[in-house]
């Protein structure tokens, strides 16, 4: 590729996590194995979601959202990677790069705002359940599901309307398994000087806010629970909220860790692999972090899986 603007005919190479055949084959069957449970995973929790009168309740309602969105999370990444891998190829379009940033972002977007409306969910439901049905209304519900789209699509059409300005000439191989914005500023040519103001404000707004928002609702929910005289009671209270604090952790831990590896000096095979915990980990355990410690869920599962069986 010659100097100068290549920007129209750039294919960017998305180098991966190693060369060699052997470990290809592995690194295959390892990602589709996960994505494969990914989907199904999360696509029983729709499923039993919408089979299920009883789940037709605000808590279910965001976890539907978030089961859609951990969907859509891990199909921006790992197929293309997949594909890859098979044609024994690297390359990603320029607009194929553009969009998977795109999609990246209002996926993961939609996770950071979900989570936090759903411990705002929990925050009403222990702090004050006598107001729960007034307070999460079906309206209320859908403004805010409505409310963390906008933004997640606002914010990443912003980012990748601004990486189009960019020209791109000699270098192009990006060290990663996707298109990762971060590192993608790094092979600009041009000045990226306004691309990386807007991703470090609206990242740490994107990022604090809604944090700050899960802190305060768990501060008051924690403070709730201690002032229930029963040990029982205590357990029941907190037993509702475990399955999200557990997924809270696990997201906001591993999104540190990838904010934190983004860093130019660190390595880029340990990004990468918080990176893999982030965007496909994460995704694959919350089916099972929902189902294994709700029992609605797992009550409404065996119902759906006994007439799936039933029918055939």
């Amino acid at each position: 590729m010659g100097p100068g603007n290549q920007t129209n005919a750039l294919e960017f190479l998305l180098l991966g996590f190693s060369q060699d055949s052997e470990h290809q084959l592995m690194l295959f069957g390892l990602f589709l194995s996960m994505f494969i449970v990914t989907m199904l995973g999360n696509l029983f929790i729709i499923l039993a979601i919408v089979s299920d009168s009883h789940l037709h309740t605000p808590m279910y309602f965001f976890l539907f959202n978030l089961s859609f969105a951990d969907i859509g999370f891990i199909s921006t990444t790992i197929p293309k990677m997949l594909v890859n891998i098979q044609t024994q190829s690297k390359s990603i379009s320029y607009a194929g790069c553009i969009t998977q940033m795109y999609f990246f972002m209002v996926f993961g977007g939609m996770d950071t705002f979900l989570l936090t409306v759903m411990a705002y969910d929990r925050f009403v439901a222990i702090c004050h359940p006598l107001h729960y049905p007034v307070i999460m209304n079906s309206h209320l519900c859908g403004l805010l599901v409505v409310t963390s789209w906008f933004i997640s699509l606002s914010y990443s059409l912003i980012q990748s309307l601004l990486m189009l300005r960019l020209s791109f000439c000699t270098s192009w191989e990006i060290q990663h398994f996707y298109c990762e914005l971060a590192q993608a500023l790094t092979l600009a040519c041009s000045d990226t000087l306004v691309n990386h103001i807007v991703l470090y404000i609206v990242t740490g707004l994107l990022g604090f806010v809604p944090f700050s928002g899960i802190l305060f609702s768990y501060t008051q929910i924690v403070s709730s629970i201690l002032r229930i005289p029963s040990t029982y009671g205590k357990y029941k209270a907190f037993s509702t909220c475990g399955s999200h604090l557990s997924v809270v952790s696990l997201f906001y831990g591993t999104g540190l860790g990838v904010y934190l590896s983004s860093d130019a000096s660190s390595s880029s095979w340990k990004g990468m692999v918080t990176s893999v915990i982030y965007t496909v980990v994460t995704p694959m355990l919350n089916p099972f972090i929902y189902s294994l410690r709700n029992t609605d869920i797992k009550s409404a599962l065996k119902k759906l899986l006994g007439r799936t069986f039933y029918v055939q």
